[in-house]
């Protein structure tokens, strides 16, 4: 035995990612993984959020004992299937099932509330309509409810579905028993609505209403969570649709098109301007600029020749390129990215919904108190009518209907106040980030910059006329398909008008171009060995503000530098203000060199010390994890599939709806606008939000709690409690409500 145990550490382990299905809420997810980490040497997360569980085993345990471990605790597990086209989010089966049922049960659940709490509506054998409508929202609308409760009891376990389940079927089997075997059934009876406290003729009262109307509006609690559960994987989704889809390979020296899949390692494949590269490479043929701002956040476009590497994804912004394929699929920088989002977002601490965590003390404690008033009214000498109508009173005033809406009605309105202001919010567990965070990371390319390159001041010399400068350096980067000369070509343009034709144009790979302008020979780039101590006072100083410094002249002599940048988004320096007057430290994060960043920091007001630059892609993710290693909750903002992972390992990733998809589908929150003031906007109305929620569940629960003693006590009917139910909800909805005020 203790040589088995000295062996056990060095074993092996293996990793899997299983399917978890069943699972109605986090404690659900709490359960599975409490009995996986039972199993000898393994080590499991389960999040309910993917409803995925990702296992560390040891050598000797098989994945089918997990399996078998995760269904004796009533549930389903399984091995993912291969990646495949996933429908879109609204033909999800899943979804489109909750949705037909939703709806169903709603159209049939309203005339039953009607004709039950409105007297004028009540025709003779009203109440055998209101049984017909009721019976299939409470027994087929209620199912997934009655199943979860099932599965829980056989598992020695209490949730919401318990608590819902049993207050529907008491109040409908009470309501079956008044109309069949007492005196509700009868033709003319009426059904008196009073809001006085008292006891009432329990075999002459129906609570249809109160079992129809309680699952429709958990039900709609139901699918409004599943929709923005259904999004959580789609940020790998959106990353691995950034390559692209086909290729030309070389073959015999003639152009072939296959699809990008099937490229293996050694093959090689030819990249046009404005082409993505297929995969990551060697290039054998060319020289280009290729624009890897959506991979490594570097606003410039970075020069590549023969023998440089390149990364799949990434774009050919110059000249005609052959590569040589050196990784494939999942050896990828973009897919190890891809896997950098997976475990980020499977690592991601699930925030359980209050509701759930108080539901393991509350669901018990209701149900002992429902059979204590039941057992206490028998024991007292009452009738066993009178005892049945106090034990179901408890258990419908508890019955979570103002809880089933608290956290969706506060969530839509939030939601759609967010939408018109330019702010998405991904969903509930968000908003609890939001109040902790007091450390933003901000990106720079995208996110406190525009993103693109821009002409942003011109020196010239002391013989040299500024128009003319421009006119010809305008003429000449205007032939040529590089970023920074694009820059230089619409500023000179947007100054001085229409440009002149260039001829005998020239590119000189990695130094600039030259050629004729208006019959002189100019040259714009790096050509030029010597400089008038005035210009070369110039392109240092524009350097040193982190701008790209261009040489211009003709005729052999240097007469001008234009210094070209990514340029500071005007709103910036105001949005780092309100950042901080919310109690936020804003610390920059960028790719690009550290002088490059230090120059923007100083423009938005972000001091020295909190900036974070050249980093890679992977490295933003470790910035991140040693900002909460101190002890911050931290948010992030980022545009880019750079950002991506680092978007969801924060504790708040706020995404710039101008960037890419696959930042947008890993923040929890999505500026819609690009505008880095929204930030401030989006967590302040987080917190709002949060707020209401938390309001709205205080008084969910505060109702329950007050009124349960009435209910034992047999002063309040269950007829009562429905009224006290929908009174409870509609405050719930009128406090959300008032989110739309929000500014």
């Amino acid at each position: 035995m203790s040589s088995t145990a000295a062996e056990t550490p060095t074993a092996p382990a293996s990793e899997v990612e299983l399917l978890i299905g069943g699972m109605t809420c986090a404690s659900c997810a709490a359960r599975v993984e409490k009995k996986l980490n039972r199993m000898d040497g393994v080590s499991a997360t389960v999040n309910y959020a993917t409803e995925k569980a990702k296992i560390t085993y040891p050598a000797g345990t098989e994945v089918a004992d997990l399996i078998a471990t995760v269904v004796k605790t009533g549930y389903t597990a399984e091995e993912p299937e291969p990646p495949r086209e996933e429908p879109p989010a609204e033909d999800d089966p899943e979804l489109v099932s909750l949705r037909q049922r939703l709806t169903v049960c709603a159209l049939l659940a309203v005339p039953v509330i009607l004709l039950s709490m409105v007297p004028a509506l009540q025709f003779d054998n009203w109440q055998w309509l209101a049984l017909t409508l009721a019976s299939p929202v409470v027994v087929w609308g209620g199912w997934p409810f009655h199943r979860a409760a099932w599965t829980n009891v056989r598992h020695g376990a209490a949730t919401m579905d318990t608590l819902v389940s049993l207050g529907t079927l008491a109040a409908f089997g009470w309501s079956l028993w008044a109309l069949f075997l007492g005196d509700a059934g009868m033709p003319g009876m009426r059904h008196g609505f009073s809001l006085t406290v008292g006891r009432m003729d329990g075999a002459s009262t129906i609570y249809l209403e109160v079992a129809a109307g309680v699952t429709a509006f958990i039900l709609l609690g139901r699918y409004l969570e599943a929709r923005a559960k259904r999004r959580a994987g789609a940020a790998l989704r959106a990353l691995m649709e950034l390559g692209a889809k086909d290729v030309a390979v070389l073959r015999d020296g003639r152009e072939v098109r296959i699809p990008a899949a099937r490229l293996a390692v050694g093959d090689r494949f030819v990249v046009r301007p404005g082409e993505k590269i297929a995969t990551d490479g060697t290039v054998v043929e060319g020289t280009s600029a290729v624009d890897a701002s959506m991979l490594t956040g570097e606003s410039v476009p970075v020069d590549v020749t023969v023998g440089d590497t390149v990364v799949g994804a990434t774009v050919n912004a110059g000249g005609r390129l052959v590569v040589a394929a050196t990784r494939i699929g999942s050896d990828t920088r973009l897919a190890r990215m891809a896997k950098l989002v997976e475990d980020a977002q499977n690592g991601k601490a699930e925030v359980q919904r209050l509701a759930d965590r108080v539901s393991a003390v509350f669901v018990p404690v209701v149900i002992a108190l429902a059979v204590a008033t039941f057992g206490g009214w028998l024991g007292a000498g009452g009738d066993t009518a009178a005892a049945f109508t106090a034990a179901v009173a408890v258990l419908i005033i508890a019955c979570p209907c103002a809880l089933g809406l608290a956290t969706p009605t506060a969530l839509m309105v939030g939601t759609g106040r967010g939408a018109q202001l330019g702010i998405l919010i991904k969903g509930p567990e968000v908003l609890e980030s939001t109040r902790r965070v007091d450390t933003v990371v901000l990106d720079k390319t995208g996110t406190v910059t525009t993103g693109r390159m821009t002409l942003q001041t011109v020196y010239v010399a002391r013989d040299a006329d500024e128009k003319q400068v421009l006119r010809l350096a305008g003429a000449l980067e205007h032939a040529s398909e590089h970023p920074v000369a694009r820059a230089v070509a619409v500023g000179a343009e947007e100054r001085v008008g229409p440009l002149p034709e260039a001829d005998h144009f020239e590119n000189v790979p990695g130094r600039g171009v030259r050629g004729r302008v208006e019959g002189h020979q100019v040259a714009v780039g790096r050509l030029f060995d010597a400089l008038p101590k005035e210009l070369a006072r110039a392109r240092d100083e524009a350097e040193r503000d982190g701008r790209t410094a261009v040489v211009v002249g003709w005729d052999g002599a240097a007469r001008g530098v234009l210094a070209v940048a990514d340029a500071v988004k005007e709103s910036s320096a105001e949005a780092v203000r309100e950042l901080r007057a919310l109690g936020l430290t804003p610390v920059l994060l960028t790719g690009d060199n550290r002088t490059v960043a230090e120059a923007v920091a100083r423009a938005v007001g972000i001091a020295s010390e909190q900036v974070v630059a050249e980093v890679l892609p992977e490295d933003k993710v470790d910035v991140v994890r040693r900002l909460q290693a101190e002890g911050r909750t931290v948010a992030m903002v980022g545009d880019g599939v750079n950002d991506a992972a680092a978007l969801a390992v924060a504790d708040l990733g706020l995404a710039m709806g101008t960037g890419t998809d696959a930042a947008i589908e890993a923040g929890d929150l999505t500026l819609v606008r690009g505008d880095l003031r929204v930030a401030a906007d989006a967590i302040r109305l987080s917190r709002r939000t949060l707020s209401t929620i938390k309001g709205n569940l205080v008084w969910a629960f505060g109702y329950n709690v007050a009124a349960l003693p009435l209910a034992a006590a047999g002063l309040l009917n269950p007829m009562i409690a429905g009224a006290a139910m929908a009174f409870s909800s509609v405050f719930v909805v009128t406090n959300s409500l008032r989110l739309r005020t929000f500014r």
